[in-house]
């Protein structure tokens, strides 16, 4: 299995490990496996038989397996183990599935330390890189940035490992006070947070032009965690193929995904498990307020927004309006065109976007891609949260919110079961959910104590050069 950069018309290759390490592509592009593994039915025979007899953990070894050929099985297997355990993850399932009502389903990706789907990669990662770090006897320096929830995620994956340091990205006062309490609270010797003076937006170009600066990632052996990072979304194929297992009992039997997104990370993963030839039927994407991904899907026009036009929300993990992913998927429906995927996101979005929507691969969207999508709003989400707990005894988050709105929508046209992946736990959104319901929501034990902590965080304007500077004078200390 090699990998090649959306942006590569050249096709150059490299292994698993390599791209590990290194994130983003020297070219700018998006790691991709060179093609998907293609699952048959004796395939996803044994995987019911694995999932149920060993757990989630064996099910994500063998996936693991289908694109990795560098790291021996054996200890692709360990890796999985130390990652998806219980008590780390609060349900023994990892990923439970709960049946909502009609043909609405609920996916469970918050059972975590952090109470975020990030977790389900993020635990995974960092298990992979103090693996390789150790083989290499190597050091990696992690820059990233978070719109709420990846950062807590990557930190508490990343604490206290051996050659690994974290400067985590955050854009000022835009997170809820309980997702700052948990990156912030954080005191731990290979972990700093930064609080930037922008948005998410401005906080995930200040990590691209770090890694861009080809002597700076190599002098202080930048790495990545972000969803750029190929194993992040390969980690993410796993709870895709076990939900399938869980609500189906026949291989014929399809299921359809529902995926509250903003930087189409989570549903990139959906995509690559379609193509690989899981029993998906259509993907939806729900999006908030900043809704540049359902007006794509709607009319082919991508257009970014700048800082200024992003809204702040009450889902800010998706207050997104430039997806990074997004190219992935792109390059996969242009029939991996890498001439053309460098010119529509090397040149083009920075100029304000594209449009597809007189090129024939916009027909591909639904009927080749099974991609549909809907937006929310914030009285959406509000009236989705009390409507549920009401009439259903089921508290969810705002963003899981968003998703249930947007399935409900399009639930009559769908025959198939919709899955809707579950964003994290209500209780990283108390004033929002307050404002549903009338009351904040319970706080699980294990986060107790989590506001009481001191905050750990340091202030920089939104400029790449000071960012790199910080980095410089602490990546090895």
């Amino acid at each position: 299995m090699h990998y090649i950069s959306t942006r590569d018309s050249s096709a150059t290759k490299a292994t698993f490990s390599d791209i590990l390490l290194a994130g983003l592509a020297p070219d700018g592009g998006l790691y991709l496996p060179e093609e998907y593994p293609q699952l048959d039915d004796a395939t996803l025979t044994r995987w019911r038989t694995v999932l149920a007899n060993q757990g989630y953990h064996a099910l994500a070894a063998e996936i693991l397996q289908l694109f990795v050929d560098d790291i021996p099985a054996e200890d692709l297997a360990g890796i999985a183990s130390r990652a998806y355990t219980h008590p780390k993850f609060a349900s023994e399932d990892i990923v439970p599935v709960s049946h909502l009502e009609g043909n609405l389903y609920i996916g469970h990706l918050s059972e975590g330390p952090t109470a975020a789907f990030k977790d389900m990669a993020m635990q995974l990662l960092g298990e992979l890189f103090e693996y390789e770090l150790a083989r290499r006897n190597d050091t990696l320096t992690i820059v990233g940035a978070t719109s709420g929830d990846t950062g807590s995620s990557a930190e508490y994956a990343m604490r206290g490992r051996r050659g690994i340091r974290v400067f985590m990205l955050t854009p000022k006062d835009r997170m809820t006070p309980f997702q700052q309490a948990q990156m912030f609270g954080l005191d731990d010797p290979n972990i700093f947070n930064i609080a930037l003076d922008g948005m998410f937006d401005d906080c995930q170009d200040v990590v691209k032009a770090i890694a861009s600066d080809a002597d700076f990632k190599r002098e202080h052996r930048i790495g990545a965690v972000n969803s750029i990072n190929w194993a992040r979304l390969l980690a993410q194929v796993v709870y895709y193929v076990s939900s399938w297992i869980r609500i189906t009992e026949s291989n014929d039997q399809k299921v359809s995904f529902c995926v509250p997104t903003g930087n189409f990370g989570d549903i990139c993963a959906g995509h690559i498990a379609r193509q690989m030839g899981l029993p998906i039927d259509r993907l939806i994407v729900a999006t908030n307020e900043n809704d540049v991904l359902d007006e794509f899907f709607k009319t082919g026009d991508y257009r970014v927004r700048s800082s200024a036009e992003t809204f702040v929300t009450s889902s800010p993990s998706m207050d997104i309006s430039r997806a990074s992913n997004f190219e992935r998927f792109i390059f996969d429906a242009l029939d991996r065109d890498a001439d053309r995927t460098r010119e529509l996101f090397g040149e083009k979005v920075k100029a304000g976007g594209f449009d597809l929507s007189q090129d024939a691969v916009f027909t591909d969207l639904k009927q080749k891609f099974g991609f549909a999508s809907g937006k929310s709003t914030h009285a959406d989400r509000v009236k989705t949260i009390r409507d549920v707990h009401e009439r259903l005894g089921v508290l969810i988050d705002p963003h899981t919110a968003d998703g249930i709105k947007v399935a409900r929508e399009l639930s009559n046209e769908i025959s198939t079961p919709i899955i809707c992946l579950e964003t994290a736990l209500p209780v990283k959104f108390a004033e929002t959910i307050s404002e549903a319901i009338g009351s904040e929501p319970e706080v699980p034990e294990r986060f107790a104590n989590v506001m009481k902590a001191e905050r750990h965080v340091v202030d920089l304007p939104n400029d790449a050069e000071a960012v790199k500077k910080y980095v410089a004078e602490n990546a090895a200390r």
